[in-house]
């Protein structure tokens, strides 16, 4: 019972990733153009190449396959885009501080339950490595 319920667990989180990655792509240009308005240099293709991040390590999670790559690279999209894209601390207009406050905390948060992932042993039960 409990592989199976980390197998749902697992697909639901990777879930989580592909789909995010997918978005990348799918709007595209509205989220380069606020990778652009945060300053990040080469605003379409950092989009796409954390979209590509997310997809590989999402589908990573959910598959078990080379899971401690999977997360190093959630984690290696989560932590910086907290910094970069949720700078709530520059931000002067009450609600969008708020609003990069939670979204700044929720990508710590999720880069701490990836991290989490590692202390499993490999191979992962019902995966497919």
């Amino acid at each position: 019972m409990e592989e199976v319920l980390f197998l749902v667990g697992r697909i639901i989180t990777g879930g989580f990733y592909i789909f995010n990655g997918l978005n990348h792509y799918m709007q595209l240009k509205n989220m380069a153009a606020y990778a652009g308005s945060k300053g990040v240099p080469a605003p379409r293709l950092a989009t796409m190449f954390t979209g590509l991040m997310l997809l590989l390590g999402g589908a990573s999670v959910a598959l078990g396959v080379y899971p401690d790559v999977g997360v190093a690279l959630i984690v290696a999209f989560l932590v910086p885009t907290a910094f970069i894209m949720h700078n709530f601390w520059a931000i002067d207009d009450p609600q969008l501080k708020v609003m990069e406050m939670v979204n700044f905390n929720k990508n710590l948060a999720l880069a701490g339950s990836a991290l989490m992932f590692l202390m499993i042993s490999e191979p992962w039960k019902l995966s497919l490595s």
